[in-house]
């Protein structure tokens, strides 16, 4: 059970933890899950965080998560949360959001993996219906963060939105393709070829598991080829789009950069429990206000395709 973020009224229907009260519809506007989810959140993350709440006037599991959440949705500062009728100090958040970071971030190997067996088939029948190629694995990208130390993002992604792979940890200034060549994936794709390949842009080398477009196409069979690159390419830039529309703070964060590689590793988590939980995508209305300066914040960080 969830506990006090479960206690629901006949009417209207309200989820409540013990600084605040939301409606079913509020839940997903302002924390980007229902209640079922939460409850799942809870249960996932309880181990990782239980002994947090054994300290004097320490916050419940459920309470940090929903702190958490609030900060990953509403695109904004600690203060945002703060007043949100939660009732806790900015440190507090600060040290919640810190703390359930690291704790998704640490379950990255269980949420985000590349297709294997039977799922291989599933992932190129469903990249087939995008853009005509039978035989894809995945879709490479790159994210940037800007900040005064910038994070550069790999990402590898399926027909369905769901993140395969990624690397969360590079300077901005390190190119797309060194990312690639000094990470796991392309260690584990070299040494044992794929069952079938990955697209990758023009940022790329061509492999034989990764497949780029022509740059310069001069035959109807390579403008061809690359006009269903390009077609199937969309799914990945669908799933950026989805990622910070539904985690606002991947727009604008200002914390330091190891906590910002937490946070994003938290909300790649988050993203594909929600994809696989069917979660809707709520917009929310604190998503368009870009937050003022803060001197105890210096490091801001903007996300960008």
């Amino acid at each position: 059970a969830l506990g006090p973020i479960a206690s629901i009224e006949r009417k209207p229907k309200l989820i409540s933890c013990n600084r605040c009260q939301y409606t079913t519809e509020e839940l997903y506007v302002r924390l980007r899950f229902g209640k079922a989810d939460i409850e799942y959140l809870v249960n996932l993350l309880r181990p990782k965080l239980q002994h947090r709440t054994q300290r004097s006037h320490g916050l419940s599991v459920e309470d940090q998560i929903l702190i958490a959440l609030r900060f990953y949705a509403c695109g904004t500062f600690y203060q945002v949360v703060v007043g949100d009728n939660i009732g806790v100090d900015k440190s507090t958040v600060s040290d919640v959001v810190k703390a359930v970071s690291i704790a998704l971030a640490s379950l990255v190997n269980q949420f985000v993996s590349l297709p294997k067996d039977v799922q291989i088939a599933q992932t190129q029948t469903s990249f087939f219906f995008w853009g005509t190629c039978p035989i894809l694995l995945g879709l490479l990208t790159a994210l940037m963060c800007i900040s005064k130390r910038s994070i550069s993002i790999q990402l590898v992604g399926d027909a369905e939105l769901i993140i395969t792979n990624c690397v969360v940890k590079w300077p901005g200034s390190v190119h797309d393709a060194r990312i690639l060549r000094e990470s796991a994936l392309y260690r584990e794709l070299q040494t044992n070829q794929p069952d079938g390949i990955i697209l990758g842009d023009s940022a790329y080398p061509l492999l034989p598991w990764l497949m780029t477009p022509f740059l310069a196409a001069t035959t109807p069979a390579q403008a061809c080829f690359n006009t269903a690159h390009c077609k199937t390419r969309c799914a990945i830039e669908r799933l950026n789009g989805v990622l910070k529309r539904r985690f606002a703070c991947l727009n604008y964060l200002r914390v330091e950069p190891q906590g910002a590689c937490n946070i994003i590793l938290a909300c790649i988590v988050l993203h594909n429990i929600a994809t696989r939980h069917n979660v809707p995508l709520c917009d929310d209305v604190y998503d368009a206000h870009e937050p003022v300066e803060e001197q105890d914040q210096p490091h801001s960080v903007r996300m960008r395709n």
